[in-house]
């Protein structure tokens, strides 16, 4: 069973309860990084950055951060070492992302996606495998000579 993490701030609340119903009702443990209660004061840094903690550690196998947009979400995802996140608002990216850069945590945004959509966009990311060609290994490796303090 994949362990799943999800976190969203207020722009996305509303979102990440849907998305939480639907990965419950599937082969998946959610964890929930919050916000707990609706609050329009909330940042996102403080459910995400600890959802991506949680990734880069190797205690859930993806995660799913939401924000309004999911930029924020995904600027802050991509500042712990190890994290690899994007923002998605397509099936092809969803995929992708993951098969080829070996995404690891996708930033979707509550105002910019209704649940239909993000609910499949969603699945489309848990489902997808790294492919793990030499070309695809060999690009991840330099972006994490850069994480690490190296060069690429």
């Amino acid at each position: 069973m994949m362990r799943v993490g999800i976190a969203a701030d207020h722009g996305a609340f509303a979102l990440k309860g849907y998305l939480a119903g639907l990965l419950g009702k599937s082969d998946y443990e959610v964890v929930d990084f919050g916000a707990f209660e609706l609050n329009p004061d909330d940042d996102y840094p403080d459910f995400v950055i600890p959802l991506a903690q949680a990734v880069a550690a190797g205690k859930i196998e993806r995660g799913i951060a939401l924000c309004g947009s999911g930029i924020g979400a995904c600027i802050a995802a991509n500042k712990v070492a190890g994290v690899r996140a994007g923002v998605i608002d397509n099936e092809f990216s969803a995929h992708q992302g993951v098969e080829d850069d070996n995404m690891n945590l996708m930033c979707l945004g509550g105002h910019v996606l209704g649940d239909s959509l993000a609910g499949e966009l969603v699945s489309i990311f848990l489902a997808a495998r790294f492919k793990g060609a030499e070309r695809y290994v060999r690009r991840i490796a330099k972006v994490t000579a850069l994480e690490t303090g190296g060069t690429r």
